[in-house]
């Protein structure tokens, strides 16, 4: 006869808390074995068995046939024994049911508290291994409260956090607000997971294109380098494994569909998306886009690139304080030196040039862009014409 109410309660807990039926079986046996030293002071001599299909369970103490009794829970008299079978001898063990109702109420307080401590136990390492398993992962999460100006994330079955240097500035969250968090680590502690999640983390980006570019997710479209300053500008270089897909405009997708999708994710953050070329020079040239580059002599060994701009192209390649040169320099790992037609006449560096002025003058390929706003960098023009852009070409320090 099945033991319903048990087989309902196991099956539950699995389905709800992922915990398997056979680890609970195992800490209910367990259990009952504790019980029984509780309750008799000693358990060598006692069996537990559970039935896993019908959860009928039986508690059998193997008691030994002898003609005086001096121990009640490992010994049965001759007498006693021919009850339950006549061909018993001295010597012959007897298997004996106990009753589990027949514990006291101290033995039966610690086996369930054993069960518990086992379900815990079940319940923390299984959330683990889920969240583990979706480390630099993106997964979807509820505003849940401020703890100073740290915040707690829902995530389901367990709670992250997102600490304060890992929100994007001047992004605000409000409770029951649903946010999409980059996974940084997960750890094992005592209480349950401890969580860690970013929204600036470059990965964030990566991912989110993953979401909304099946090109991307299948491999087809590969993200080589991304260039990151949370909450304002964001720069992918892309590459495609089929000559017959254009990997940008697989990234941006119909009237800009896809990257419309990612940026409006992330706050309206801006996002160039660029070519990837092995060959340094039209990489460096390609990352400085939108502005338009002369010429771009790259040098592999030292990792620098001197890079010479039409005059009015100058604060269009450094950028609104730097900032395009400088996610230019991270996206290829080069140390960047930007100088204007006028300041490379002067300097005489690059008096080998020979080019036709009109080949780069053409406003209208560049100005007409939906995704760049040039205003930005219009009014400092004057200020920037004369200065020299070096940006540190180190790659994003993130943590992993």
């Amino acid at each position: 006869m099945e033991n319903t109410e048990l087989l309902d309660a196991l099956n539950l807990l699995e389905a709800e808390r992922n915990i398997s039926k056979e680890v609970l079986l195992e800490a209910i046996q367990n259990a009952l074995l504790i019980a029984s030293k509780n309750h008799f002071g000693k358990a060598d001599n006692i069996d537990v068995t559970i039935d896993p299909d019908t959860c009928n369970y039986h508690v059998i103490a193997k008691k030994t046939v002898v003609d005086e009794v001096e121990d009640d829970l490992e010994q049965i008299s001759l007498a006693d024994a021919h009850e339950i079978d006549g061909s018993f001898q001295v010597g012959d063990v007897v298997g004996i049911e106990i009753e589990s109702k027949a514990f006291g109420r101290i033995a039966t307080a610690s086996a369930k508290n054993v069960i518990l401590q086992k379900i815990r136990e079940e319940e923390r390492k299984s959330i683990f291994e889920e969240f583990d398993a979706k480390k630099h992962t993106i997964v979807t999460g509820i505003v849940q409260r401020f703890i100073g100006r740290n915040i707690s994330i829902d995530l389901g079955h367990a709670d992250a956090m997102l600490n304060e240097n890992e929100q994007i500035r001047g992004e605000h969250y409000r409770p029951t607000d649903r946010i999409k968090v980059y996974i940084l680590d997960v750890k094992d502690t005592l209480k349950g997971p401890r969580i860690r999640v970013s929204r600036t983390h470059p990965d964030l980006v990566r991912c989110l294109f993953e979401e909304e570019v099946a090109e991307v997710r299948e491999g087809i479209v590969e993200i080589k380098a991304i260039a990151r300053e949370a909450g304002n500008r964001t720069k992918i270089a892309v590459w495609s494994n089929d000559e017959n897909v254009d990997p940008v405009g697989a990234c941006v997708g119909m009237n800009g569909s896809r990257v419309n999708a990612v940026v409006s994710e992330l706050g309206n953050e801006k996002i160039d998306i660029t070519t990837w070329n092995e060959n340094p020079a039209m990489m460096i040239e390609n990352a400085l886009s939108p502005a338009k580059v002369i010429s771009v002599i790259a040098d592999s060994d030292e990792k620098s690139a001197k890079v010479i701009v039409p005059d009015y192209q100058l604060s269009l390649a450094i950028g609104k304080e730097g900032q395009n040169a400088r996610l230019a320099a991270r996206l290829t790992g080069f140390k960047i030196d930007i100088k204007s037609e006028t300041q490379a006449r002067e300097s005489g560096e690059f008096d080998f040039l020979n080019y036709d002025d009109d080949e780069y003058y053409d406003d209208d390929e560049y100005y007409d862009d939906e995704y760049y706003d040039d205003d930005e960098y219009e009014d400092e023009a004057a200020a920037e014409a004369s200065e020299t852009a070096e940006a540190d070409g180190a790659q994003e320090e993130t943590e992993d």
